[in-house]
């Protein structure tokens, strides 16, 4: 998890951050995005995915640094934390964190994938002057 969620992160802005600024510079919407994707597990630590917490609260936390550093040249930097989304991510946890995903969340309508790059669109569409800084999503059902 750590090398996924915070090392390709990390590997990824890097190699993508000097075409976002020349963009931002030099395009025709003059503003680029950078649009992370964290989880609600990146606000509420749970029993259980202390690793998967501890990776998303960095996901949220490397999100706000880079987007103070590069706000000021035009590269928006949004996280999108969704809740429960219908995804095979619940099938790799062990059975015992199974059961209790199901028994946490097996009556709420999940989000889809969908919802979530709507989300990303939404974000990325806005006028140049307008900055998503967080956007948490989460199914209508989901309590905290």
């Amino acid at each position: 998890m750590v090398r996924i969620n915070l090392q390709g992160l990390l590997y990824c802005s890097h190699a993508v951050l000097p075409h976002l600024l020349r963009a931002a510079e030099d395009g025709s919407r003059r503003v680029a995005d950078l649009v992370n994707i964290s989880s609600l597990a990146g606000r509420v630590a749970r029993n259980g995915t202390a690793i998967y917490n501890a990776t998303k609260y960095g996901v949220v936390a490397f999100t706000e640094a880079l987007r103070q550093e590069v706000t000021g040249r035009h590269v928006r930097v949004s996280v999108i934390e969704p809740g429960v989304v219908a995804t095979e991510q619940r099938s790799h946890n062990r059975p015992e964190i199974q059961e209790q995903i199901s028994a946490r969340f097996g009556r709420i309508e999940p989000l889809q994938p969908a919802n979530i790059a709507d989300a990303v669109c939404f974000v990325v569409t806005r006028p140049r002057h307008v900055a998503i800084n967080e956007l948490l999503v989460r199914p209508t059902e989901q309590e905290p």
